[in-house]
């Protein structure tokens, strides 16, 4: 176990959750489940069973180091690995892989966002063991394959060939986000996979495949090699981690390598990016309600979700049909749900119009 390794990405703000995540205080860092446990929390703890908590990394955003340090006491300072800017995916990735490599080089890592939902949680351990062991033994970049049980066009594809290793698929093509009717061919083919935005890979593969696919980044990281896991570290990445080029892991190297390998698994995997994805998770009424942490009231309503910050609130809604009614602090949000990747287009308005105050 001690050359397994674990890198949860905590970084983002969450606006499609707005009003509830904020940027002061994003969603990894909500309890939504009155669990006693935020997504994050959830997330390490989940991990914590099969990899030393010692080699657990969190890549953040610096503006959230207190709140992981809050949140997660298990772990020490050196393991918040706290980004300048935001950049995406791919350069969160490669800080933590030349961090890695500096403490380890023949780590084998699991890379996971802290915002997704695991109900079959001994089927995942033991699928990420597997991953592990698989990425110890071959030069490959592992993805984790959810099959498709509704044309769901908020994910990524996989599409599967006929080559396997093992119970390893090799990977013909990726999709980003298919409109419906493509969605819908993918689902009825056999050969496509959600993408979980779960990865695993060897250390020495992943920085291999930055070298050839994204070369800037590696130009930049390789001026610090000697930098890494010591105290000059924090200000070698303040000054070149934003001259790094914004673009996620997907697009800058799993769409692109040709060893990447796909194992599909079934572990009852959410991706809790939407209110829409939490309204499908959530317990509902008999009229398909999903009434979250709050007291309500509902008349000629149906397939609704409801979700309010104060506990010793009532909502009233009457003649309300697939809508979003949230409200956290200063912010009601009232929201079709068909129409909610708008969301993200409201937070952008409402921090023009008002600056910061409802952001």
């Amino acid at each position: 176990m001690k050359d397994n390794y674990c890198v949860i990405m905590g970084g983002g703000i969450g606006s499609r959750f707005w009003p509830f995540s904020r940027e002061s205080y994003p969603k990894q860092f909500l309890d939504f489940f009155g669990s006693g446990r935020s997504l994050l929390q959830m997330t390490f703890d989940r991990f914590a069973k099969i990899i030393p908590v010692e080699n657990i990394y969190i890549v953040t955003n610096e503006a959230y180091a207190k709140l992981i340090a809050e949140q997660l006491p298990e772990i020490n300072e050196s393991q918040i690995l706290l980004e300048p800017c935001r950049r995406n995916t791919a350069p969160c990735i490669a800080y933590a892989s030349y961090h890695i490599k500096a403490c380890n080089p023949n780590a084998n890592i699991v890379v996971a966002p802290s915002d997704h939902l695991i109900l079959k949680e001994d089927a995942f351990l033991r699928d990420v063991q597997k991953g592990l062991e698989f990425v110890k033994e071959n030069k490959a970049l592992v993805t984790l394959g959810i099959r498709p049980s509704r044309p769901k066009t908020g994910y990524g594809y996989i599409q599967s060939s006929d080559t396997m290793l093992g119970d390893f698929t090799k990977v013909k093509t990726f999709t980003e986000k298919p409109n419906l009717e493509l969605a819908k061919i993918f689902q009825e083919s056999g050969e496509f996979f959600w993408n979980s935005g779960l990865f695993l890979w060897n250390v020495n593969s992943i920085l291999d495949a930055f070298e050839k696919f994204l070369p800037d980044i590696t130009a930049r990281f390789n001026l610090g090699m000697d930098k890494f896991n010591t105290p000059e570290e924090k200000d070698f990445i303040q000054e070149n981690f934003p001259c790094c080029l914004n673009i996620s892991i997907d697009y800058g190297i799993m769409e692109k390598a040709d060893n990447v390998y796909m194992l599909c698994v079934d572990f009852r995997w959410a991706d809790l990016g939407t209110w829409g994805s939490l309204h499908d998770l959530y317990k509902k009424d008999l009229n398909r309600n999903a009434i979250l942490k709050t007291n309500a009231m509902l008349y000629e309503c149906s397939g609704n979700i409801i979700a309010l910050n104060d506990p010793n609130r009532l909502v009233v809604v009457q003649g309300l049909d697939d809508f979003i009614i949230a409200e956290s602090g200063n912010v009601l949000l009232i929201c079709k749900k068909e129409d909610e990747a708008r969301i993200k287009e409201f937070v952008a308005d409402a921090q023009l119009k008002y600056e910061k105050e409802f952001i």
